[in-house]
């Protein structure tokens, strides 16, 4: 039986962790897909690959209003795919290519599935149809997280094709028409790509907005943007998931009645699940969370010493920077075990790559109110900023929350163009404890940026000066 001084469960963020320090270690890798784990592969990175063609298809939807007439002529799937993915895909392998290689001696790459037999003991069942029973003195549970499908029939079963954030984008030939079940950013996300490239889409999400866990002004305005460009339905309870004979019928509930959706695809985007359980992790004495998270603390250890975990596997914010600044603490914390370090998930920032592109940090008004925090809020419309008039933006805005006494900054909220990079100033002053007035005066905006948006926001809030 094998024994290392670490276990690498997952080649994603923690494939970062060995380096130099580790030279002098038996390190182990166990992968049981792809190298470079769920952003690389099937998230953040191939998704935004789609989602800017997709901008660009959908350019003419808006050029209207600034007195220009365009349309779109043709989208080259099987092209574009191929392209994105020949891209991702060598990179894959040249990740795995090189943990493998005589560039790291002291590497060994499992590929397979591992779980745990007791204390710091895996078996791992190898894709050459043989067995590797493995032990170690450390192990780094970073293996991710899957996607979950409802208990609906003909989903369960499996009796029905469809796809997953998996597999979606590696689809032959755009639908006529797809169904996309889920509220959430996958869902979100994928909506606005196939309704871009011409693709009839129709939504169903359980809840009664798109985006329930952002801030209400912000969902309410997406949840109106996307109903007028594509069919949502919400408040929705799924019945039956059927096959046809031009793809799949959806039968399901809202409020209203019953209805019957039909369309040549099926996406299920209805979230992910943490792979603690599929590690049968208990067998080492790791504790999960009702939620199915791996529990670790404020240095990413569990209640098991050396056994540390990082990623979607055990953290609430299912996030690629999330895990990347994560794999930072944990690979100090292996060197320096007498000298650890805590994971900073004070100001988390996330964004959602649809049009109108959302990104948020902190807390929401919903979530100030609800905990008691005392909040003062200014909302800032990119109406009023010189780079809105030249979109004729009419509906999108940055919405502030501080403290009223020290000005601090309690969350931000955005939805419009480049949302994404517009909230990061403020992502930077609420990490670096800056007020709102000292960051809206001690500073050049440039004129006429979207950047305004920010200063003008902070500027507007009534706090200490």
């Amino acid at each position: 039986m094998p024994h290392f001084d670490l276990v690498i469960i997952g080649s994603g963020s923690g494939n970062s962790i060995p380096g130099p320090e580790f030279d002098h270690w038996d390190i182990a890798i166990v992968e049981d897909g792809l190298f470079g784990g769920t952003c690389l592969n099937v998230g953040c990175i191939p998704t935004k690959m789609f989602v800017h063609p997709a901008e660009l298809a959908d350019a003419a939807r808006h050029a209207g209003r600034l007195n220009v007439r365009s349309h779109l002529d043709a989208v080259d799937w099987p092209g574009m795919r191929d392209r994105i993915f020949g891209r991702i895909d060598s990179i894959e392998a040249g990740g795995r290519a090189y943990r493998e290689g005589p560039e790291c001696p002291n590497i060994t790459v499992f590929a397979g599935r591992g779980k745990f037999t007791g204390h710091k003991a895996l078996r791992v069942e190898l894709h050459d149809g043989t067995t590797a029973e493995i032990t170690a003195d450390r192990f780094v549970l970073a293996a991710g997280s899957h996607a979950v499908v409802p208990d609906l029939p003909g989903l369960s079963d499996s009796s029905v094709p469809f796809h997953t954030s998996d597999t979606i984008m590696r689809i032959d030939d755009l639908p006529e028409s797809i169904v996309i079940m889920g509220g959430g950013y996958i869902a979100a996300e994928f909506a606005h790509v196939f309704s871009s490239f011409g693709v009839e889409v129709t939504q169903l999400a359980r809840g009664p907005q798109l985006l329930r866990s952002h801030d209400t002004d912000v969902s309410e305005t997406f949840t109106a943007e996307a109903s007028a460009r594509y069919q949502v339905h919400l408040n929705v309870k799924g019945d039956k998931v059927s096959q046809t004979g031009a793809g799949v019928e959806v039968q399901f509930r809202t409020p209203d009645g019953h209805h019957t959706v039909e369309a040549q695809m099926l996406l299920v985007a209805t979230g992910r699940r943490p792979n603690g359980a599929n590690l049968g992790v208990e067998a080492t004495g790791v504790q999960l969370g009702p939620d199915g998270r791996v529990m670790v603390d404020a240095h990413q250890q569990t209640c098991i010493p050396g056994i540390y975990a990082l990623g979607d596997i055990s953290t609430e914010f299912q996030l690629k920077h999330v895990a990347n600044h994560e794999a930072r603490v944990v690979r100090h914390n292996l060197a320096h075990p007498q000298q650890p370090i805590s994971s900073d998930h004070r100001f988390v920032p996330a964004a959602v790559f649809t049009d109108p592109q959302i990104a948020s940090v902190g807390v929401t008004e919903q979530h100030a109110i609800a905990r008691g925090i005392r909040y003062v809020v200014k909302r800032q419309d990119y109406g009023g900023i010189a780079a809105g008039w030249a979109r004729e933006d009419t509906t999108h805005f940055l919405k502030v929350l501080a403290d009223p006494d020290t000005g601090l900054l309690l969350g931000a909220h955005v939805i419009g163009p480049e949302a994404a990079t517009v909230i990061q100033p403020l992502i930077h002053a609420m990490s670096f404890g800056q007020t709102a007035h000292e960051v809206a005066r001690g500073q050049y905006w440039i004129h006429p940026a979207l950047s305004e948006l920010v200063e003008n926001a902070l500027l507007g809030l009534d706090v200490p000066r």
